[in-house]
């Protein structure tokens, strides 16, 4: 097992990602591409260099520390040559405005748990605890067990959010240390998946009919997005798939009376990673797609509860 992962962030007090108040720690690495994704920064598994030139002073401090001359002054304007960056970091250090920003870093469990530990009275009073977001943690399979069996010792509820393109072996692994599986299913149609997202979609939906027959709560969740997934037949689907996975997991168990829950949550696309790509150097394709409005997101939970299944907005 590695003794540290690359994490691109700890969000505490989270609400959207699990029961109650949550700490989320997004782990880098995904096998997928999802064009409009809300955290290109969690697509590499390793540290990547962030430029924000509104920021810049042209001080210069970042050409003498860099030994791979990925900085340039040409007439007064600083020039980043993200080819030649290493990411080694020693830019970053002169860099006083912040114009230059690690996206991540490298942590050990110890170092996780310490902050996910602070706030244990929240998550107490709220029925919270911790969800292992990406990336795609099941990637790093050995260090997210042992991080989510760390928090299980501490009493704590852990979650997982998962892309599902990754192989069987690694989400099963985690199975036992984890009270909630939250996963998305993005469009069912094969190439159409495949198109916006990179990847064929088979893998991921063989792991939600596995996970079905499971024990764990499941929450399925689609983020809606324009031309990918917003039309009521694009949904309707999906909803029907879902119901499915329910009369599955009803068939294992032989009955529904204190069977573990299985529901559908729809999430609205947003431009709010645009700032994202740019500071990476990254196109942001999704640039001209506008957020669905309230009134068709409640259009297309409806579709989804005309299948008899549990489904909501967030």
């Amino acid at each position: 097992m590695s003794t540290t992962e690359a994490v691109f962030n700890i969000q505490r007090f989270s609400l959207h990602d699990g029961p109650g108040i949550r700490t989320t720690v997004f782990l880098k690495g995904c096998s997928m591409h999802c064009y409009w994704c809300h955290n290109p920064e969690g697509q590499k598994a390793t540290p990547e260099l962030r430029y924000y030139p509104d920021r810049c002073l042209a001080c210069g401090q970042c050409i003498l520390a860099c030994p791979n001359h990925a900085h340039e002054l040409r007439d007064g304007v600083h020039i980043f040559l993200r080819e030649l960056c290493m990411v080694n970091g020693t830019c970053v250090e002169t860099c006083f405005p912040q114009a230059l920003q690690l996206d991540s870093r490298f942590m050990t469990i110890e170092q996780i748990m310490e902050e996910l530990l602070r706030d244990t009275p929240f998550y107490e009073a709220s029925g919270g605890g911790v969800t292992l977001s990406g990336g795609e943690p099941a990637l790093a399979r050995e260090f997210s067990l042992e991080l989510l069996r760390q928090c299980k010792r501490r009493g704590l509820h852990t979650a997982i959010e998962t892309c599902g393109e990754c192989d069987w072996a690694s989400l099963a692994m985690l199975l036992p240390a984890k009270d909630l599986v939250m996963m998305d299913l993005k469009q069912m149609a094969p190439e159409k998946h495949r198109n916006a997202t990179g990847r064929w979609n088979v893998r991921i939906l063989e792991n939600a009919q596995r996970l079905a027959i499971t024990d764990r709560p499941i929450i399925f969740r689609t983020p809606v997005v324009p031309g990918i997934n917003d039309l009521a037949e694009d949904i309707g689907q999906l909803a029907s798939f879902i119901r499915d996975l329910i009369e599955s997991r009803k068939q294992q168990s032989g009955t529904s009376n204190g069977m573990a829950s299985i529901s559908y949550e729809l999430l609205p696309f947003h431009k709010l990673a645009s700032g994202k790509y740019a500071s990476l150097g990254l196109e942001y394709k999704a640039s001209s797609l506008e957020p669905p409005t309230k009134a068709k997101m409640e259009e297309l939970v409806d579709v989804a509860r005309s299948y008899g299944i549990v489904a909501t907005v967030r």
